[in-house]
């Protein structure tokens, strides 16, 4: 190992589920070279060459700490509804699989939140989700935990938001291999061009949660609003002329931060304040515990899809396809609880409110065969039977 091997730290408590190989990583990359400093959150785990849920500093600029989906992150936006019938509402939400057009849809007024220019002109993707932990859900506020700070945000207990994490939708995908088709996992040759192209992915997936969050808005006849937090959680700072890399980790600074629970728990609104020692970054969601693969194992053998679809608080989950149903279990990530404990525990944040998830869309729903829903019903029956 190099002799200027940067620091690690891990924010977590003894009890946290933090993986090995995780931790593994982020030494991995304090011995890159120019690295100062690698803060691992408490919702740390294993990604594809670098940790997920890390914030990494260093004088050299490396596009693969960040990864493809450059401007991924979380806006919260407040929607005012009569009534919040999650069965009423869940058939209501529109096709997020299905991109707008700037002329075929030049009509739909979603369009009336995208003032200027397309960042990039990349308008493949406009309006849509996307994959893997990506969701669009309309949650309720439950209890608020600091009222002095939920009333200078413009919620309180009872209100309706739109949760809305997605990111660049190809854009950030396309810079990265663009960089690594020449370099690898290597430095990046010009640093400013890479910037300029980064800032331009993290302006369009800010743009698209809230075109997104305005089409979901229509369907459910409400007019769409201003997000009262938008926190991007995939991308590079340029701080005191230090690049620091964010990684599923979100700008801790005194920013608000909606840190993601799972389909079937809360979500946290918190107050950062994170400092140097974390790399002034918290957690941005639960973090994944199971691999997609051992939870989709693991899920067929303990839920069905109806299970799935129906959440332990009451919620309703919109998903057309059933390995993601099971790749996004909430039994996939870690207790939401302990990672806001851990936040609280090292004076990263302060909690100030929790969102509870009303109905939550990851693709377009599409009715399981007759055939299949006799099966799902039989299956559930055995199972009674067998406890």
């Amino acid at each position: 190992m190099p002799e200027n091997k940067a620091s690690v730290r891990v924010f977590a408590g003894p009890t946290s589920w933090i993986e090995s190989d995780a931790v593994a990583q982020c030494h991995q990359v304090a011995a890159l070279d120019g690295m100062i400093h690698v803060a691992g959150m408490p919702d740390l785990h294993p990604g594809k060459g670098a940790p997920i849920g890390a914030a990494m500093s260093s004088t050299v600029l490396y596009p693969f700490l960040v990864g493809s989906d450059i401007g991924c992150g979380i806006a919260v936006f407040p929607i005012s509804l009569k009534r919040a019938v999650p069965e009423r509402l869940a058939a209501k939400f529109p096709d997020l699989d299905t991109a707008l057009d700037p002329e075929k849809d030049a009509d739909d007024p979603a369009w009336a939140v995208l003032p200027g220019d397309i960042p990039a002109g990349h308008t493949e993707g406009l309006g849509t989700v996307g994959r893997g932990n990506h969701f669009v859900e309309l949650a309720r506020v439950g209890t608020v935990l600091d009222d002095a700070h939920a009333g200078r945000v413009g919620l309180a207990a009872g209100d309706l938001v739109l949760v809305v994490h997605s990111g660049s939708r190809g854009l950030g995908e396309r810079i990265l291999r663009a960089h690594t088709e020449v370099h690898g996992a290597g430095p990046v040759a010009d640093p400013a061009a890479y910037l300029a192209a980064h800032d331009d992915a993290v302006r369009w997936g800010s743009l698209n949660r809230r075109l997104m969050a305005a089409r979901v808005a229509h369907a459910l006849g409400a007019e769409p609003t201003e997000p009262v937090v938008d926190q991007c959680h995939n991308l590079v700072e340029v701080r005191d002329g230090v690049y620091l890399h964010r990684k599923g980790a979100a700008p801790g600074d005194g920013q608000d931060v909606l840190v993601a629970g799972t389909r079937g728990t809360p979500s946290y609104l918190v107050a950062a304040h994170a400092g140097p020692d974390a790399n002034h970054s918290v957690a941005h969601g639960a973090g994944r515990k199971m691999s997609r693969a051992d939870a989709l194992r693991r899920g067929k053998a303990k839920h069905t899809v109806e299970e799935l679809r129906r959440t332990p608080v009451g919620s309703l989950v919109v998903c057309g396809d059933r390995q993601l149903l099971f790749e996004e279990a909430p039994t996939a990530y870690k207790r939401i609880e302990q990672v806001i404990g851990d936040l609280v525990e090292h004076r990263l944040a302060t909690p100030v409110l929790t969102t509870v998830p009303l109905v939550t869309y990851k693709t377009p729903d599409a009715a399981p065969p007759p055939h299949k829903e006799r099966r799902e019903r039989r299956e559930r029956r055995e199972r009674r039977f067998s406890r």
